[in-house]
C-alpha cells in the first residue's frame, strides 16, 4: 500500500501491465512548504516502480521535499553475500532509493544494521510503544501472571532489553549446520525465573516462526504460564509454520508493515485470526 499524506494511492494497470497512476493529489496545497509524505507499507516488489513513478510526479510538480515513510525494509534479509553469483539485494536497493533523493527515510526496527548503513538520511523507529500495547494487553487478562521477556537470540537480547525495564532471558539457538536448521535452543539468562511466568518472546521479524516455535517449546518446558509472541515485521508465512498448531503461543502481536488485511484474510480463513493482533504503524 502506498499513500501520498495520508491518501491511499490505487495502483491500476494498463492491459499490458505497466502502471496506471492517477493520484489525487491538489498540488496548490504544496505551494509554500513544497512537502510532501511518502508512505509505503510493502506488500510486493512491484510498487518500487510506484514509488519511483509517483516521487518523480511529485518532484516534477514542485514538490522539493520528499520524506519517505518505509517501516519496513524490503530486500533487508539479502545483507550480504558469499560468492560473486549472490546479488546483492539490499545493496541495490538501498541504491535505488538514494537515488530518488528523499528528504529522509523512516523504518521501524530494522532487520539488518547493514540497511542502517547503506540507505540515506535514515531515521530509525524503535517498537517499544508497540511492545508497551501488547504488554498492557496481556497484563489486562484475568489469569494474567508476573509477565517477563524473551528474547530468542544475544541480538534480539541487546537490541531490546534496553527498551524494556523487564526481567528477562534469552536463547542460544542450536543447529543443523549442514541444513542450517533450528533444531533447538538453550536457555541463559534468568531462566530460574521462567516457571509460573507470563512470557512475551520479543523480536524483530518473523516468516514461518521456527525460532519462535522452539523458544516456546523450551519456554513451557521450563514451566511458562502462557506464552506470547511480538515481531515488529509478520510475514504473511507465519501461517504456514508450526506456531499456531502447535498450540504453543497463546497470542501474535505485530504491526500492519507487511501483515496486511490479504493476509489477515487469510488468517480467518484458517481460523487464527483471534491469536494475531496487528497494531496500526504510527509514524513517530
Amino acid at each position: 500500500m502506498i499513500k501520498i499524506d495520508g491518501k491511499e494511492v490505487v495502483l491500476n494497470k494498463f492491459p499490458d501491465g505497466t502502471p496506471l497512476l492517477k493520484p489525487d493529489i491538489d498540488f496548490f496545497l504544496y505551494r509554500e512548504t513544497k512537502r510532501a509524505e511518502l508512505t509505503w507499507l510493502f506488500e510486493s516488489n512491484e510498487e518500487m516502480v510506484a514509488i519511483m513513478f509517483l516521487t518523480k510526479h511529485l518532484q516534477r510538480n514542485g514538490v522539493l521535499f520528499i520524506d519517505l515513510v518505509m517501516p519496513y525494509i524490503p530486500n533487508a534479509r539479502q545483507d550480504r553475500v558469499k560468492s560473486s553469483n549472490d546479488v546483492f539485494t539490499l545493496r541495490y536497493f538501498a541504491e535505488f532509493i538514494n537515488d530518488l533523493a528523499f528528504d529522509s527515510v523512516t523504518v521501524l526496527d530494522p532487520h539488518s544494521s547493514v540497511s542502517e548503513a547503506l540507505i540515506d538520511d535514515i531515521i530509525i523507529e524503535n517498537p517499544k510503544k508497540y511492545i508497551e500495547k501488547a504488554i498492557k494487553e496481556i497484563s489486562e487478562k484475568e489469569n494474567s501472571k508476573p509477565l517477563m521477556a524473551f528474547y530468542p537470540d544475544e541480538g534480539a537480547m541487546k537490541r531490546y532489553s534496553g527498551l524494556l525495564p523487564m526481567e528477562y532471558a534469552f536463547g542460544i539457538k542450536k543447529r543443523d549446520w549442514e541444513t542450517g536448521k533450528i533444531i533447538g535452543l538453550d536457555v541463559a539468562g534468568s531462566s530460574e525465573l521462567i516457571s509460573e511466568r507470563d512470557i512475551l518472546i520479543v523480536d524483530d521479524i518473523s516468516s514461518r516462526g521456527g525460532t519462535f516455535y522452539h523458544s516456546a517449546k523450551k519456554l513451557w518446558e521450563l514451566g511458562a504460564n502462557t506464552v506470547y509472541l511480538y515481531v515488529s515485521h509478520c510475514e504473511e508465512t507465519i501461517l504456514d509454520g508450526e506456531i499456531f498448531d502447535s498450540g504453543l503461543i497463546d497470542k501474535v502481536f505485530t504491526t500492519n508493515s507487511i501483515f496486511n488485511s490479504k493476509a489477515m484474510e487469510r488468517a480467518k480463513e484458517l481460523g487464527v485470526s483471534g491469536k494475531i493482533e496487528v497494531f496500526e504503524y504510527e509514524k513517530d
